[in-house]
């Protein structure tokens, strides 16, 4: 069987090509370093961690977007929180979803550390009850999401419309272990199947699944009458139209 070009240009990651990768993007601050090793204390949880380069991306597509507005469901340690942190523009801010104060506890104190805590805004509750919360004005630049995976279409769902025109969404694990090309995929991995047709499906975005690590889609809205959205006012407060919630 002849291979196309699309087979050519697909090379398959050794541990010698992924180090090879790695060294590629810029290397971990003293502080990614620290709480990449504190996350790998947890043990098998530590596997939730998005790895380094992934987010380089998201600094990278932050600084790209000039984000104002970003929102993240699901923190666990605070990496990928802390790179989205460092990808804001000037008087940007973070809002944070999750439900454990034991795994956040870990992302507050490297958060501080990196001098990022004051552009971060942590909600420990049900993403849905703080993304519902949210005023429905399309004001959102970036949205990444990477939590339970059967609530990624609900949380797909409220923050489309948030999303302003030209913005970007995110979702990890697409591919969950590559469990989700199946047509037989079961539980996590059968949620994610059929987010991914609910994306294709979706005439509001144009999207792309990129093979960084376990998959990641990225979406951009697209713009009503042909203008392109503008990022999100400077130093706008994500509490203006929502009862704050105590995150401690």
């Amino acid at each position: 069987m002849s291979r196309t070009a699309d087979d050519v240009k697909t090379v398959h990651l050794t541990a010698e090509v992924y180090g090879y990768l790695v060294a590629q993007a810029e290397p971990p601050s003293p502080v990614q370093e620290q709480l990449i090793a504190r996350t790998r204390e947890l043990g098998r949880p530590a596997q939730m961690q998005v790895p380094h380069e992934q987010g380089v991306f998201l600094t990278l597509l932050g600084k790209t977007v000039g984000a104002r507005r970003i929102v993240e469901v699901g923190t666990f340690t605070g990496y990928s929180t802390l790179a989205l942190a460092e990808g804001l523009a000037a008087g940007g801010r973070v809002l944070t979803c999750d439900v454990s104060e034991e795994w956040t506890a870990i992302a507050r104190e490297a958060w501080k550390a990196a001098g990022v805590d004051d552009r971060i805004d942590l909600e420990i509750a049900p993403a849905l009850e703080t993304l519902r919360a949210l005023p429905q004005d399309p004001v959102i630049d970036l949205v990444f999401l990477d939590a339970d995976k059967p609530g990624y279409r609900a949380y797909w769902d409220e923050l489309v419309p948030r999303l302003r025109p030209g913005g970007l969404i995110l979702a990890d694990n697409v591919l969950y272990g590559g469990e989700a090309v199946h047509a037989t995929a079961q539980g996590n991995a059968l949620a994610i199947r059929e987010f991914n047709a609910h994306v294709r499906a979706d005439e509001r975005v144009e999207s792309v699944m990129l093979p960084i690590a376990d998959g990641l889609t990225l979406a951009r809205k697209r713009e009503a009458g042909g203008v392109l959205g503008a990022p999100g006012a400077p130093g706008a407060s994500w509490g203006d139209n929502r009862t704050p919630r105590s995150p401690s």
